[in-house]
């Protein structure tokens, strides 16, 4: 059993898949226990807005709902009102870009409206309405695989204005980009680096020990070793798999228990902090090769503390809560039944 963090000494530990050092710094926080997020998400009052069932007409135009053509739909897709990328320029050619090269900015850039009511949370539905969603990110991401220029789909939630929500209403997002962005390429590299040193991939051999905080029959969730925040977390498939696209339904209802258990575990503890999550997955034309060392994973990041110039500056973060100390507190948050 790891020490209490305020009888440990700083560490500096290598994080393997993004290839950084993270300084864990245990005097720069109070107790683990103690850790609390200082601007909690406002509860979602009461309200009605664009994503609302029965305000369609104010949104961009949709993609698809499920049901399909229900008008009593539980999940839409819909273009972003605002979006970073457009779908009506020419697609590039899907060729690498030399050296300060200029693409167009094509792309897609949609929104996944999570529930039709305004006050439901991802966390408050079900595991098999969560399993639905993860469903509606995978039909999304087979139908951007049909344009070749898309080389990347990054799947992503923020939740509460200061982790870049604009909306209170539950949703996320889906951006498919005519690049594999430079985060993903390192990551693919280390990966690959580590599976021809080993022959084998780094997150299939990831040691739980006191990492763990809860699992399933295929998937666990556990705070990494090498944690570049405080009480991030992972969900990751037991068992080997490239691309998060191929999760099948049964699979997805399980993820969404699991994935409503760690939001709820985190919203207990942390005083319902701000947060993302990520989906990390596969580039979709690769060369098949890389299936053998990427595993696809979810990253979900409260946000407790800033980034500053140490962080900007060095590539190196500082987490002020061991990762064994908050998987521990993670472990031990009892939800209550009805949650």
């Amino acid at each position: 059993m790891a020490a209490s963090s305020g009888t440990r000494n700083p560490e500096v530990r290598k994080d393997v898949v993004w290839n950084r050092w993270v300084i864990f710094s245990p005097a720069r926080a109070k107790r683990p226990s103690d850790f609390k997020s200082k601007s909690p998400t406002d509860p979602n009052p009461s309200q009605q807005c664009p994503f609302c069932i029965g305000h369609e007409h104010e949104c961009a135009p949709e993609i698809f709902r499920v049901p399909p053509a229900d008008p009593d739909w539980k999940i839409r897709v819909i273009q972003n009102l605002y979006p970073a990328l457009s779908r009506t320029l020419p697609e590039p050619e899907p060729e690498p870009a030399p050296p300060g090269s200029v693409l167009t900015g094509f792309g897609f850039h949609d929104v996944v409206v999570e529930t039709p009511v305004h006050p439901v949370q991802l966390c408050d539905l079900a595991p098999p309405e969560i399993g639905r969603v993860l469903l509606a990110y995978t039909h999304r991401i087979r139908q951007l695989a049909s344009h070749e220029s898309i080389q990347y789909v990054q799947v992503f939630k923020n939740h509460g204005a200061s982790a870049g929500a604009s909306m209170s209403h539950s949703h996320s997002q889906m951006m498919a980009l005519p690049i594999i962005p430079p985060s993903v390429s390192a990551r693919l590299t280390n990966m690959k680096d580590y599976f021809d040193q080993t022959g084998k991939c780094f997150i299939c051999e990831i040691q739980l020990e006191d990492l763990l905080i809860d699992s399933s029959t295929n998937f666990f969730s556990l705070v990494p070793f090498a944690a570049t925040f405080p009480f991030e977390i992972w969900i990751v498939p037991r068992y080997h798999y490239a691309h998060f696209h191929e999760l099948d339904g049964e699979k997805a209802v399980e993820l969404g228990g699991l994935l409503k258990l760690m939001l709820r575990k985190m919203s207990l503890q942390l005083n319902n902090p701000p947060f993302n999550y990520m989906i990390h997955t596969s580039p979709l034309h690769g060369n098949g090769s890389e299936s053998a060392y990427t595993h696809w994973f979810i990253q979900i990041v409260p946000q407790l503390i800033g980034v500053a110039g140490f962080e900007l500056g060095s590539g190196c973060f500082i987490n002020p809560v061991f990762p064994e100390d908050a998987a521990k507190v993670l472990r031990e948050v009892k939800v209550p039944e009805s949650g």
